[in-house]
């Protein structure tokens, strides 16, 4: 019975660990979308889009970031349709935190180049 009781309190442990990794995952996968974004000329580099790529074939974080960072990486002067309602999705989420609506508004309304107001909102968004 001690083995059972030591065996779950253990996988206990490595699920709270667990979480604070993937927020930090997230988190950072978010700050590069939003780096890209504000860097945005037309449409995403060469290099970003390999960033993008990485981002989205990242199983571990969640549906959201993946989504997003597959928008971006379509991005040509503007998100497309499908990028749009994704976007429109993360932010209609009462789940998703104000910060991740609020880079989808912008990777949303991207038009050749993020506004000076875009990129000043994500400089404060992701320091």
């Amino acid at each position: 019975m001690k083995i059972i009781t030591k065996l779950f309190a253990v996988f206990a442990v490595m699920g709270l660990l667990s979480q604070p990794a993937l927020a930090q995952d997230a988190q950072a996968a978010l700050k590069q979308i939003a780096d890209i974004v504000a860097s945005l000329n037309h449409f995403p580099s060469d290099a970003d889009k390999a960033t993008l790529a990485e981002i989205s074939a990242n199983d571990s974080l969640p549906e959201g970031v993946r989504n997003m960072a597959d928008a971006v990486a379509n991005i040509s002067h503007a998100a497309t349709a499908d990028g749009k309602a994704a976007m429109a999705a993360i932010q209609e989420n009462p789940q998703a935190p104000d910060y991740a609506k609020t880079l989808a508004g912008i990777i949303a309304s991207v038009n050749h180049v993020p506004s000076d107001d875009a990129k000043a909102t994500l400089a404060e968004l992701f320091p």
